[in-house]
């Protein structure tokens, strides 16, 4: 035992991270090769494996296989049990496994947990751990038990409605985009009702799980009892509500502006939703305008909120961006909101994620466009953003990927799960405080 304490201790909490989630997705590769896993005569080569286990495990939904086709009963319960893993985290969901079995979660634990939930702090992370395990799964629940009564219109018998139910519940709610119907959401693009559920559950795992707690926690609150909501609330429910106005907005403009109606809104609506987080379409999105295509690439770069299912930037960066230059070009060097002034450390970390998110996408577009010279320089930006932001949309270029070129999208997927500071911390390894300084001096910017 205290040698493999001593073990651990040689590598920093970003890099034991990234080492779990390589061992969950070698695990679930075992998984997706059992021929329990297939139907008959299914085949899955092994990289098609591999990068349908980290589609997974990063909840993103690109595929280069179509799982409606490949997956038994049996496979689909085993995928679903991937993604719920994945949405949640492996650590939280490690937690959890652990508190069952009556184990006792201890301080490398606990630091673990704060990595991956990116938090300041250790003080009551065990707590929120539990919180939002046992809402995902009241969630994912609930979600199932409406989308299956409401199947049962659509499907010839009660099991194949609820299982419907359940699988699309579990992806709406991971952000997976993942399907079982073989076409994504397009046969219900006339239901606003399935769209309207899909669209919440959307929202209730990009909008972040310390958001999901505190307004949890003001419900529970008695009316007479003060309660202040977090500044990182308030900016990250405002970014969050501002993009999908804004994005609801463009999208209109650019594809249905000509069309006008409750379904055109409907369909915008659901775009701008779905591009950030759930990866689910209702029509060829192929037929879009290339202005639309460029768009939803930037709002899956973007991506969910911090400490949620989804990836990309996540909107708190984006929204220190924008405040930052406003506050620049105002003479401002200090940005103040909601009566609060943000930390001078969490505007240089913004800047870090968003340059180096930059950088690596970049990397991977030039990577794509020499590996797949068949492929338009819209298809691969689109298909970079959608891997980087786990969202899961594509123009249809996934099944036809190079090896080299799935591994490029394989590699976007984990960096974008595990976050850009996880990834940083990783390749830098455990901190190295100076105790010196040299002196300072000016250079021109800009």
């Amino acid at each position: 035992m205290k040698t493999k304490e001593k073990t651990t201790r040689r590598f920093s909490a970003a890099q034991m991270i990234v080492f779990y989630y390589i061992v969950a997705v070698a695990l679930s590769t075992v998984l997706l090769l059992l021929p329990i896993t297939h139907k008959p005569n299914a085949a899955l080569p092994f990289i098609d494996a591999v990068f349908l286990a980290i589609s997974a495990m990063t909840v993103t939904g690109l595929s280069t296989v179509d799982i409606s086709q490949l997956l038994s009963i049996p496979g689909m319960f085993i995928f679903a049990a991937i993604l719920q893993f994945g949405g949640v985290g492996i650590m939280a969901f490690g937690t959890m496994l652990w508190l069952l079995l009556g184990k006792r979660i201890g301080l490398r634990e606990r630091l673990l947990m704060t990595t991956e939930q990116n938090r300041a702090t250790v003080s009551g992370i065990v707590r929120l751990i539990q919180m939002i395990f046992f809402f995902f799964v009241l969630v994912e629940l609930i979600g199932a038990v409406v989308l299956g009564t409401y199947f049962l219109q659509y499907f010839p018998s009660w099991q194949e409605a609820f299982l419907q139910g359940f699988f699309a519940s579990v992806a709406a709610t991971t952000n997976a985009g993942f399907d079982i119907t073989g076409s994504s959401l397009v046969p219900f693009e006339n239901d606003y009702f399935v769209l309207s559920i899909n669209m919440v559950l959307f929202m209730i795992g990009s909008l972040g799980f310390p958001v999901l707690m505190e307004i949890r926690e003001r419900f529970r609150r008695e009316n007479n009892v003060k309660f202040r909501f977090s500044l990182f609330t308030k900016i990250t429910t405002a970014t969050f509500l501002l993009l999908i106005v804004a994005g609801t907005i463009f999208i209109y403009l650019f594809e249905y502006a000509d069309k006008p109606g409750l379904q055109s809104l409907m369909h915008s609506l659901f775009y701008s939703i779905s591009s950030r987080t759930g990866g689910m379409a209702i029509n060829d999105i192929n037929q879009f305008s290339t202005a639309t295509h460029l768009f939803l690439s930037i709002l899956m770069f973007i991506g969910a909120s911090p400490s949620s299912a989804g990836g990309g930037i996540r909107t708190t960066t984006f929204a220190v961006i924008l405040l930052t230059m406003y506050a620049y070009a105002n003479r401002n060097m200090t940005i103040k909101i909601f009566n609060r002034e943000i930390h001078e450390e969490d505007i240089i970390k913004s800047f870090v994620v968003f340059s180096t998110a930059m950088l690596l996408c970049s990397v991977g577009v030039i990577a794509l466009t020499y590996l797949e010279p068949t492929l338009s320089l819209m298809q691969i930006v689109f298909e970079v953003s959608s891997a980087f932001g786990t969202v899961g949309l594509s123009l249809g270029i996934t099944p036809d990927l190079s090896t080299a070129g799935k591994i490029v999208i394989m590699t976007l997927m984990f960096i974008g799960k595990i976050g850009i500071f996880t990834f940083l911390f990783f390749m830098g390894g455990k901190p190295n405080q100076t105790s010196y300084h040299y002196p300072k001096e000016r250079i021109i910017i800009g």
